[in-house]
Parts: C-alpha cells; sequence; structure tokens
C-alpha cells in the first residue's frame, strides 16, 4: 500500500506541478483584471490544496518526512480560525480557549493546520444544524500517578490542543475504527476514511498521542498531545527575501522528461531574468555538459527516463564540470529518493518563488560534492 500510495502520488505530484507553476506565471498578469485574479486564486488555492493531500499521503505512507521547527501552537491556531469562522459557515460558532505561557513544540506547521482542519469539517459535518466548535489548549504534565485515562501517554511533559464540538457524537463501535485507514461513515462521495487516519499518523510522527472522548447525542472531543520541545526559541516565519537581482546572468540547465513540465519551469526561470538550456534525458543533458556551452546549475528531476537517475546524472555531470551545482527535485521525499544532505531537493509541486529562492541559494553557494 506505501508503494503504491508513494507512486500515486508521485505522478499526481507531477500535474500538480505544472497546474501551480502555470497559475503563478499567470497570476501576476491577471491583477489588472479583479474578476481573473480571483479565478487565478480559487484555481491555485484548490491545487494547493491537493498538494497538501499528496504530501498527507505521503506521510501515511511514511514517505513523507515531516518538516518539524520549534512552534507557538497558539500562534498557529489563532491564523487557523480565521479561516474556519469564514469557511465552516455562519452556523457554526468558533470559539479559541488558548491558555497563556504555552510551551513550545517541534511540529510541522502545515501538518498540525492540516490536522485541525480535518477534525472541524468532521466537527461541521456532525452539526448540521449548527453548533459550537471549541478549540483549546494547555500544558499537561503526565506521570506514573496520572488517572487510568492518561497512562496511555508516556510520562512527560505535553502542549494539549482540545478540539471539541456539539455534534452528534459517535457510538463506540464507530469510535474503535476512526483512525483506519479509509473507514468511514459518510457516503461514498462524501469522505475518503483518511481524514483521521492522517491527523493520527502526524501526531504519532511527532512523538504524541491522540485521544478521542464521544457520547452518541453529546459530541466528540479529539485531544492531541504534543512533546514539550526542549528547543526554547520559537521560529518566526519572515516573508522571503526577493529572489530576483542575483546572478541573473547565469545559465541552468533543466533536465525534465515531462514536456509540459519542462516548458513551465523553463518560463519560470526565464521570467525571473536567467539563460535556460533543456534536455529531455541524461544523455542530451551529458551533451550539452560535454560542449564548452557556459552552464552555473543543473536542475534534474530525480526520475527521469533512460538508463539514469537524477543522481547518477548529477556525480556524471560533476565528473566534466566540477564547480557546476546540483538541484534535484522529485515527487518523492528526500528519504524516499535517497538525497543527501549537500544536495538540495526541491518537493514537487512547488511555488514559483520557492524554485527561484533554490536555484538562486544553490548558485550562490560553494560548489560540493553529491
Amino acid at each position: 500500500m506505501g508503494l503504491l500510495t508513494s507512486g500515486v502520488a508521485h505522478d499526481f505530484n507531477n500535474l500538480l506541478s505544472i497546474i501551480i507553476g502555470n497559475l503563478d506565471l499567470l497570476h501576476e498578469r491577471s491583477r489588472s483584471d479583479p474578476e481573473a485574479e480571483e479565478l487565478v486564486h480559487d484555481a491555485l488555492a484548490a491545487a494547493l490544496c491537493g498538494a497538501d493531500l499528496t504530501r498527507n499521503l505521503l506521510a501515511l505512507a511514511r514517505r513523507q518526512p515531516l518538516r518539524a521547527e520549534c512552534s507557538d501552537v497558539n500562534e498557529v491556531i489563532a491564523a487557523l480560525a480565521r479561516v474556519l469562522r469564514r469557511s465552516l459557515g455562519e452556523h457554526i460558532i468558533v470559539e479559541l480557549s488558548l491558555a497563556r505561557g504555552i510551551w513550545p513544540v517541534m511540529i510541522d506547521r502545515a501538518q498540525l493546520e492540516s490536522a485541525i482542519t480535518n477534525l472541524a469539517c468532521n466537527a461541521r459535518d456532525a452539526m448540521p444544524r449548527g453548533g459550537r466548535l471549541r478549540i483549546a489548549t494547555r500544558n499537561r504534565r503526565i506521570d506514573n500517578n496520572q488517572p487510568a485515562m492518561h497512562r496511555r501517554v508516556e510520562p512527560g511533559h505535553y502542549v494539549v490542543i482540545e478540539v471539541s464540538d456539539t455534534g452528534t457524537g459517535m457510538s463506540q463501535a464507530v469510535a474503535k475504527r476512526i483512525f483506519e485507514p479509509f473507514f468511514t461513515t459518510k457516503g461514498p462521495t462524501d469522505g475518503s476514511g483518511l481524514g483521521l487516519s492522517m491527523v493520527a499518523e502526524f501526531v504519532q510522527q511527532s512523538g504524541g498521542r491522540l485521544e478521542v472522548e464521544t457520547e452518541l447525542g453529546k459530541g466528540t472531543k479529539f485531544q492531541l498531545y504534543l512533546p514539550r520541545s526542549p528547543i526554547k526559541t520559537v521560529r518566526t516565519i519572515v516573508p522571503a527575501a526577493s529572489s530576483h537581482g542575483s546572478k541573473l546572468n547565469a545559465t541552468i540547465l533543466v533536465v525534465e522528461d515531462n514536456v509540459r513540465l519542462r516548458r513551465t519551469v523553463v518560463r519560470q526561470l526565464v521570467k525571473a531574468g536567467y539563460q535556460v538550456a533543456e534536455a529531455d534525458g541524461a544523455r542530451a543533458a551529458l551533451s550539452i555538459l560535454a560542449t564548452d556551452r557556459p552552464i552555473d546549475l543543473l536542475f534534474s528531476d530525480f526520475v527521469i527516463a533512460g538508463e539514469m537517475d537524477g543522481r547518477e546524472l548529477a556525480r556524471a555531470a560533476l565528473a566534466l564540470r566540477p564547480a557546476l551545482r546540483i538541484v534535484l527535485t522529485s515527487g518523492y521525499s528526500a528519504s524516499g529518493v535517497g538525497a543527501g544532505e549537500q544536495t538540495p531537493l526541491l518537493s514537487k509541486p512547488y511555488r514559483g518563488e520557492e524554485l527561484i529562492r533554490t536555484v538562486r541559494a544553490a548558485i550562490e553557494a560553494p560548489a560540493g560534492a553529491i
């Protein structure tokens, strides 16, 4: 199942890379037309949701490592609540009860947002006539003297996130199965049965535990126990610096056997001011590198048609040009393709800004071995 999921996610990420890349290019052109800009914005938002779905599938298959960073869950929840209030509908009242002095935790922020959104959407479905969704946080120390209900959680310091609703609740028979992949009580067109299993997998990968309390007619409460981070400094997300104006006379060799995706990447790089050469496979790329044409960076998909994969191509390219910079890209995770720490790997699908920022950083960095 893991191999199947990973393969499907890889192919879907290629498609999403084309969609997101072209929508990014269209977005700037549409700014003079408010209606067109709104259409592009909505399409881009849907494509990014698809990207989140494939990322969740890879995480479920244990083939997508979490991008953990020291975070303040209150900050994440407060920002997410503004979106939830708009998207859940006026019949759902969203309440926050965020404790002061909350401990930092090591989490993948995007995965935490996705987990809470999944729980909120399930709560909405359990309250078709309206109700109250409450998201609360608190610090909690668990030791061996805790009541029986907490003994399933390893002793330690945790930040607890509670997501509770006043909905229909669940029977104990249903509650025992809710974390099974593909189990759902919804209709065949309304649910995949992946939402709660993804939440459980995220919490487990983060070193925590997910608990549920529910009763028919009395609502449901989920508790996410996330371990306190030993790192005390919370990383603040700041806007990225401009991607333009840095060594734009550089030439990039793009290696991609998917014609549409290669064309999209070339357009993005040319728009950013770079010179671009392109190849549909390893043999064509090495033919270009064997000439005296200036090439500053090789940007290659990891999975390319032919006898070589991206890593093997990179080694052969460095044999020809030792000072060449390398960036690989893949719809699989870094662990799935075996990319080393010295090899920048840009995971698909990516935004245009991510592409330019990664390329710029690689060009400016000292040349390194693969």
